[in-house]
Formats: structure tokens, sequence, C-alpha cells
């Protein structure tokens, strides 16, 4: 179960205030260690980790208030990824990477890129980095997907 809790800030008179750009990610991977280790790398380099969702449903479910995912394209409940990327990128902003042994497989999803699994750690924070709009070391693992 996800909780939300948010606090408004309060207004500054004369000021436009914009909250700053989040840091949070999604994991949507079926394979629990592949999991865990995402999660790893992550939380040990200050980004926070809304969740792990092993599927469609779960996926969905846990991405508003994310601001970027990696996500598998072969999923529990089949090769859902692409689809999950779709929804999150339209219904929520989110930035999607995936993470996947199986490239070929993206098609028309809307994303930043894909890392080929097996990952380095530097893959994924060079890709978390250019997902929050960072300013990101580039990395040959990091496969841009450039629409057009």
């Amino acid at each position: 179960m996800l909780i939300q809790i948010s606090v408004a800030p309060e207004p500054i008179v004369g000021r436009l205030v914009t909250p700053p750009m989040t840091k949070t990610a999604l994991i949507v991977e079926d394979e629990i260690f592949v999991a865990l280790d995402l999660e790893r790398i992550l939380v040990d380099a200050g980004y926070d980790v809304a969740g792990i969702a092993a599927d469609r449903d779960s996926a969905i479910a846990a991405a508003p208030g994310c601001s970027f995912a990696f996500v598998d394209i072969n999923l529990r409940d089949g090769p859902t990824g692409p689809e999950i990327a779709r929804r999150m990128a339209r219904e929520y902003g989110v930035k999607v990477v995936f993470v996947t042994a199986n490239p070929s497989q993206i098609g028309d999803a809307e994303c930043l890129g894909y890392i080929r699994k097996p990952f380095s750690d530097a893959a994924i924070l060079a890709a978390a980095a250019l997902a929050c709009e960072e300013e990101a070391t580039a990395h040959d693992d990091v496969i841009r997907v450039v629409s057009g």
C-alpha cells in the first residue's frame, strides 16, 4: 500500500514559487533481486524510491508522484512494459527508461531510452540524472531514444 502525504507550501506574496523537481523513482521489475539492486543503487545516490511494481496494475497505481521510472519489458503479466510506459508518460508525466534484455520489444513506447541488462551502477545513475534533468555524465550503456 502506498500512502502519499502532501503539505502545501505557504504562499509568498509577490513571487511565483515553483516546486523543486522531485527525484522519486518507480521500479517496474518482476525479478526481485534485479529490483532490489536498482533500489539500492538509487537510494545510495540520494534518490527516493516510491516502490517496486511487478505488473501493469501495480505500476500504474504507484505512478502518481513519481518523476521517473525504470521499467522492464517482460513482467509478471507478460510483455506489458511498453504499455505501462505509455500510460505513465501520458497520464502522470513520468519519464521512463527501460532496463531490459530485449530492447527490440520497446516499439513506439514513450521513453527517454534504455539500458541493457546486465547493467552497471554508473549506467543506472546516468539515466536517473538524465530523467531528473540533472547534469549527467554521458554513459555508453544508456541508449537514448529519439522520437522523430
